[in-house]
């Protein structure tokens, strides 16, 4: 590839190739960033990043043995378990994430596939977020068709399902569910109508390889995901992960502008992890295509960086959050970060 002339990756494409993907990655560092900006500026306002925030209204006790979760009632993590949340609770949070700046509210459950009473609980909180004005996305482990309809039928707009790492890797990390599982679950969220939220994990011991299987299956879906989050492990005590070596972030960056390239039109989002990276990582990824973060000091179970912070780093970065799909005047909200009041207010918060 050039970094002179227009990347003819800019268009979507589902036909990678390993060699291709192969080659993104070993191009030098500047010219992959290139590559990737310019994509990244063909299809999206260059400075302008969606918000979420995340809940979790169903805590631990997941029967499930991924190894890098703290949730996992295999592991011994110090979690406290926590049933379903009520949903004015939930409603609440919501509100408090859309005062702050949040346009989407995504609800995150510890199961290995909902039951139907939960299933039901579960669509009433849709229905109530969704009346907010805010974008909704629920993440709550496998679905059948019947489940992706009720969802659907409560106005969810996005379902969470992450491949979490290549085909080949994926036995090292997961073993009570399976890669097809993951891929059955997708398909029935796009047969049921809804936009897909699926990425992975890096940093969990996988090889330069896996990075590359992972994306070569998310780019080559028959639909490319609208929201790809790239995960950096959060090591947590008490899970197999922890003292897995830390991960280099320039191999972080590289694999935010390799998804760019690969997935162009696709909200790239910076998920867990976040709260490790410094300012000038962060920056990189978001110069490299990222435009979706996790905003708020809590993601289910681990660090987030606090509001402050977040609202510092987008005034220093010169970023606005972007509106909202179906109310934009959501984005001016005082707590949004890029909002005239967060612009104001950038010297004084702390860092």
């Amino acid at each position: 590839m050039n970094a002179d002339n227009p990347n003819p990756a800019a268009a979507a494409r589902h036909d990678w190739t390993r060699e291709e993907v192969q080659a993104l990655f070993d191009l030098p560092f500047n010219d992959l960033l290139f590559e990737a900006h310019h994509v990244h500026r063909r299809h999206f306002p260059p400075n302008q990043v969606q918000v979420s925030t995340l809940c979790s209204i169903k805590t631990g006790a997941c029967p499930e043995d991924c190894a890098y979760c703290p949730q996992s009632v295999r592991y011994d993590t110090g979690l406290e378990k926590e049933d379903l949340l009520a949903v004015e609770e939930v409603v609440a949070q919501a509100r408090a994430a859309r005062e702050r700046g949040a346009t989407r509210f995504c609800m995150g459950a510890a199961y290995r596939s909902p039951k139907q009473k939960q299933l039901q609980v579960i669509c009433e909180m849709v229905r109530e977020v969704k009346a907010l004005g805010m974008e909704t996305c629920a993440t709550l482990g496998m679905l059948n068709a019947d489940h992706a309809a009720q969802l659907r039928d409560a106005g969810l707009d996005y379902y969470n399902h992450n491949l979490d790492t290549s085909p080949e890797y994926y036995g090292e990390i997961i073993t009570t569910r399976t890669y097809q599982d993951r891929l059955d679950t997708l398909e029935r969220v796009r047969n049921a109508g809804m936009k897909v939220c699926c990425g992975g994990i890096i940093g969990m011991g996988e090889a330069a390889a896996d990075r590359i299987g992972l994306l070569l299956t998310l780019a080559n879906l028959h639909a490319h995901p609208e929201s790809v989050p790239i995960n950096q492990l959060v090591q947590v005590p008490g899970t197999p992960l922890f003292g897995s070596e830390t991960l280099d972030p320039l191999d972080f960056v590289r694999t935010i502008a390799v998804t760019r390239i690969m997935m162009p039109r696709s909200h790239v989002r910076l998920s867990a992890g976040r709260s490790e990276m410094s300012d000038e990582t962060q920056a990189l990824a978001f110069f490299a295509g990222a435009n979706s973060i996790f905003y708020g000091e809590r993601l289910l179970t681990t660090d987030n960086p606090d509001l402050d912070h977040d609202q510092q780093l987008f005034a220093k970065l010169g970023l606005e959050a972007e509106p909202a799909a179906d109310n934009e005047d959501l984005a001016d909200s005082p707590g949004s970060p890029g909002s005239p009041a967060t612009d104001r207010a950038g010297a004084d918060v702390r860092s």
